[in-house]
């Protein structure tokens, strides 16, 4: 492995903004979470006068088929201090941060122009990442940019593999029942398997995004961008070219608004499944619960790896679009 100059790395910066980020996300996820409680109250309300319904018109019938058990779609609440909701999912998301800042510590405590060991670990994924990301939204955005995507690239990839340790899903309250010991609230929950973590991440690129579309291209160049006609016309045909890029801006203003929304099921969803399959896997073979998921482990390491660069690279081309055309007008001006 080739060493990595020390200067390259910078590790203090890229720690401070991404625990920022991370602080953020945390702060989302706790909104999030109040208005998801606020719905699943009412959501619970109505399944207890529909059961209590079902129950009274079945009563000649009592426990005709066994209750069916699968993970749950929301987050369990696990603590309440001081008023304050704290998921299992939530609590996931703080071990994978504090491990990455505690990791980013350790690496960049005593650095060395000749690294080795973990800094040379971490040198050679940062600037993996660097040009990686360099290649796809070109030098000026990426030096400006490579905070955020680097970020979400190590946090969504360390959450989901996390996700696979045993014990995450599998220890908890729970009660036996005929068909065994059920865990009916897990400790720990994927961060990415609650739709509110994700939602967090993508809201915050959001807010991101247009921070970043302000800056490079201003906000009248911002609204050129998505309403004003491009190409030399004149006459009738500028006319028309005027009304049809305005039509086409206002759906791309629908695309917009909808980004978050794809960008955070999009994760949630496939690591939801996952988990699930993992879990149906596991009660496939009676007696072999713990052989059976195993080739599906390995299924469930590669999908963590690609919804980390597919999240990432979304949000990264995202930004690209809004603003490549600067980058494009400083490159001709050096031609």
């Amino acid at each position: 492995m080739g060493a990595y100059s020390a200067t390259r790395l910078h590790a203090p910066g890229q720690l401070t903004k991404a625990t920022l980020f991370l602080l953020l996300g945390t702060l989302f996820a706790i909104v999030n979470c109040r208005w998801s409680e606020a719905s699943d109250r009412t959501i619970q309300a109505a399944s207890v006068s529909s059961d209590e319904a079902v129950q009274s018109g079945n009563s000649s019938e009592p426990n005709s088929k066994p209750a069916e058990h699968g993970l749950s779609a929301k987050a369990v609440e696990i603590a309440r201090p001081f008023g304050f909701p704290i998921t299992n999912s939530m609590l996931v998301s703080w071990v994978v941060a504090i491990g990455l800042i505690v990791l980013a510590q350790a690496a960049t405590r005593d650095m060395k122009q000749v690294p080795a060991g973990l800094q040379n670990f971490v040198e050679w994924l940062i600037e993996g990442l660097y040009k990686f990301m360099e290649g796809i939204i070109g030098p000026h955005l990426a030096q400006r940019t490579f905070w955020f995507f680097a970020t979400i690239f190590i946090f969504v990839l360390s959450a989901n593999w996390v996700g696979l340790i045993p014990g995450v899903g599998s220890i908890g309250w729970g009660n036996s029942t005929d068909h065994g010991f059920v865990i009916g609230q897990p400790l720990f929950r994927g961060a990415n398997a609650d739709v509110n973590m994700t939602l967090a991440m993508a809201l915050v690129f959001f807010a991101m995004w247009i921070i970043w579309s302000f800056r490079e291209v201003g906000p009248l160049g911002f609204l050129k961008e998505l309403f004003a006609p491009k190409g030399d016309t004149t006459g009738a045909l500028k006319v028309l070219m005027v009304v049809v890029f305005f039509a086409a801006g206002c759906l791309e203003v629908v695309s917009i608004l909808f980004r978050p929304i794809s960008l955070s099921f999009r994760l949630y969803g496939n690591i939801f499944a996952g988990e699930n399959l993992l879990e149906a896997m596991s009660k496939l073979v009676p007696g072999f619960g713990w052989l059976v998921p195993i080739p599906f482990y390995f299924l469930e390491l590669l999908m963590g790896l690609v919804q980390a660069l597919v999240f990432t690279l979304l949000t990264a081309v995202f930004t690209m679009l809004m603003c490549q055309h600067e980058e494009e007008g400083s490159a001709a001006a050096h031609v």
